[in-house]
């Protein structure tokens, strides 16, 4: 059962802001689909305007039109707007440039990995590093003489710096190259400044250099070696996190903790918790990060919204919005649209801040769960000499041929993997996870009625997934960690979690391969890892229901990846160990053995097939069970015996240098099933 680690795409708390996933490829259907291709043209063509305020004009339009709306930032993309705002980047008027940098930071944060990926190719790097130092010393003035510097210079730096922060944290995790690039910047000494003087700078700024901190140290090492060995950075992150008060606004007046600050401290708790352990002499070295900083902060924040409030609120707002007559439409006669936002849009913002906060608690968090080590596989030496694969594939024969083996059922059960650690902290967590993996209204639309408000669907989305990652780990270290001292979980607990994990999945649907339905696929695919690992927490006390072994059962036959079918495969396993569920029993069992050679209608991939044998194995290790009957009376020895040959073949087909892990797992399962064949004929039963 593997563990949900944070990965790669979902980094950064807002990986496309507005999903453009269920519109046709092509910049035909993007033209057909956009309202407002007629500005496009005018637009890219006044960028390379003689007259400046044409290029600052154009640069603005670009923020304007791409606000939710794919179709015309794939548009724009078409007409290369991401090479013209670069060119603007070295614009000879400072105000060209500040708003090409803000048009280019809300690309990356609409439009995601493509867009990012695009602007490092073509060179966007080069003029950001030389806005580094600029910043920096624009920054040093302003400390030293907040006073006499004018409030409008020190807020046009610091939104300017706020832009360029945000656009080096999209790139980073944009590709390896991207981030080796930037880790050439030396980024950390800048970003660090920030936090440093954050009681006297925004804390919109002020956050994004967090956030850009998380991403730069997530398994990135120069830039975590770098943080570890400087106590003074680690003290300063400790200090956040320690302290009741939080951050000040800009200009110093008040000390609401909303929603830029409670996301801050987030932030600085991923970055803890990235770069843990911190050595001596620092003072964080003395502290647990993940009981003593991560779960005091992070707990709380994971009951901070309603989500089926907020969305009905969303809802109300949107229709608030468009029952007002919009104001000033983009034209080439005017100036662009003002940037004063309606009180609904305002609210809109704020909800959304909350939950991206909410995600980002959790990606944090999925990673504490997640520390328990993955069973290690038995140390063996790399067969250097063909010899040693030719003497591996005689001992796949002897095996063929030796089921007489005196091998006793505990020698074919794997010793059980035990923890000192106890993880009742663990369970604190999972009433307010199971909460935010319930879908609401806006979480999942269908195809045919797209998102009212598509950031809100995103985030939501991203919530629950996210909370499923966290009880995949939780359940997944609970089972692994099981000892004599463990606390022990009552089975109506199990089935409470049980029910309330299906009500979930039951409300996403099963129709998730249209176009635009990729996160309704990822709830399941995440889902029915937990679905796993809670069957295992209370193996044998969750009564199997015929409809839910059914779902199980076809979603293991239609899924194409291995991952998930292993999954639903374990799942149904644990499901068949419920002692008086003879009938279901018998069905999940047909089904096992549907999946092995050669009773399989088509070739069933390797890991699978592997899994369902094992199942098998652990389903009928106790004769004395009532369901046992099925085994003896539906013949399931011979189907075993039969497929030894397909099991043999296809551990055989593993590579064993590229897929170690797998062989191991194979030849194991292999040595079982030949074991448990001799066990079975010798009771005589």
């Amino acid at each position: 059962m593997g563990k949900s680690q944070k990965k790669r795409q979902m980094r950064r708390h807002n990986p496309m802001r507005v999903p453009d996933s269920h519109l046709p490829k092509g910049l035909e259907s993007a033209s057909a689909t956009s309202s407002k291709k007629e500005a496009i043209l005018p637009i890219i063509q006044k960028m390379e305007s003689v007259d400046p305020l044409e290029r600052k004009w154009s640069c603005v339009a670009v923020s304007n039109l791409i606000q939710n709306d794919p179709s015309t930032r794939r548009l724009l993309q078409g007409k290369n707007v991401v090479g013209a705002l670069i060119t603007r980047l070295s614009d000879s008027e400072e105000e060209v440039v500040i708003e090409a940098a803000g048009a280019l930071r809300n690309l990356c944060i609409d439009g995601g990995f493509d867009i990012c990926a695009e602007m490092y190719n073509k060179g966007i790097l080069s003029p950001l590093k030389t806005f580094i130092p600029k910043i920096s010393t624009a920054l040093s003035q302003f400390l030293e003489s907040s006073k006499t510097a004018p409030e409008n210079a020190q807020k046009v730096v610091y939104e300017f710096a706020d832009n360029v922060i945000t656009i080096l944290w999209c790139l980073s995790e944009t590709s390896n190259k991207a981030m080796n690039a930037i880790n050439q910047i030396s980024l950390i000494p800048f970003l660090m400044s920030f936090l440093a003087s954050r009681d006297k700078l925004p804390v919109s700024t002020v956050t994004s250099a967090a956030q850009c901190l998380y991403v730069l140290t997530d398994e990135n090492f120069p830039a975590i070696d770098e943080l570890r060995s400087n106590a003074a950075y680690t003290a300063c992150l400790l200090s956040v996190l320690q302290s009741d008060e939080p951050t000040q606004n800009a200009n110093g007046k008040g000390k609401a903790l909303d929603e830029r600050t409670l996301a801050f401290r987030v932030l600085c708790c991923g970055v803890m918790r990235n770069i843990s352990p911190v050595p001596p002499p620092s003072i964080a070295a003395t502290v647990d990060v993940d009981r003593d900083i991560v779960l005091p902060n992070l707990e709380p924040v994971l009951s901070l919204v309603s989500l089926p409030e907020t969305s009905q609120l969303v809802q109300e707002l949107i229709m608030r919005e468009d029952a007002v007559p919009q104001m000033e439409k983009l034209s080439l006669k005017h100036t662009p649209k003002s940037d004063h936002k309606s009180p609904s849009e305002l609210e809109l913002e704020r909800l959304e801040a909350r939950l991206r906060t909410v995600q980002l608690a959790l990606e944090v968090l999925t990673g504490v769960c997640a520390t328990l080590p993955d069973p290690e596989v038995p140390a063996q030496e790399e067969e250097e000499e063909e010899g040693a694969e030719d003497e591996n594939e005689a001992d796949d024969e002897a095996m063929e041929n030796d089921v007489d083996d005196d091998m006793t059922l505990d020698e074919i059960t794997p010793a059980k993997q035990t923890s000192p650690s106890n993880p009742s902290f663990l369970q604190t967590l999972v009433a307010p996870l199971l909460a935010l993996i319930q879908p609401t209204a806006l979480s999942f639309p269908p195809t045919a009625a797209p998102s009212p408000h598509p950031p809100t669907t995103s985030a939501l989305s991203a919530i629950h997934i996210g909370a499923l990652e966290c009880l995949n780990n939780i359940f997944l270290s609970l089972r692994l960690r099981s000892t004599s001292t463990s606390p022990q979980l009552d089975a109506d607990s199990g089935k409470k979690i049980w029910d309330e994990v299906w009500r979930a999945l039951g409300t996403v649907g099963t129709d998730v391969e249209q176009p635009g339905q990729e996160r309704r696929r990822e709830m399941w695919e995440v889902g029915v890892g937990v679905l796993w690992g809670v069957a295992a927490v209370w193996r044998g006390a969750l009564p199997p229901d015929e409809e839910r072994v059914q779902v199980l059962a076809q979603l293991c036959s239609a899924a194409s990846d291995s991952g998930v079918k292993v999954k639903c495969i374990g799942t149904l396993e644990c499901l068949a160990q419920y002692p008086q569920a003879i009938a279901a029993n018998q069905v999940i069992a047909r089904y096992l053995l549907s999946l092995l050679p050669p009773a399989a209608a088509g070739p069933t991939p390797t890991e699978p097939m592997l899994q369902a044998a094992s199942a098998l194995i652990d389903i009928y290790s106790d004769e004395t069970l009532p369901y046992d009957i099925n085994f003896r009376e539906g013949r399931f020895l011979d189907a075993l015996v039969a497929s030894i040959e397909g099991v043999r073949k296809a551990v055989r087909g593993i590579d064993r240098k590229r897929e170690r892990e797998l062989r191991v797992r194979g030849e194991e399962v292999r040595d079982n099933l030949v074991a448990f064949i001799q066990y079975r004929r010798g009771l005589g039963v």
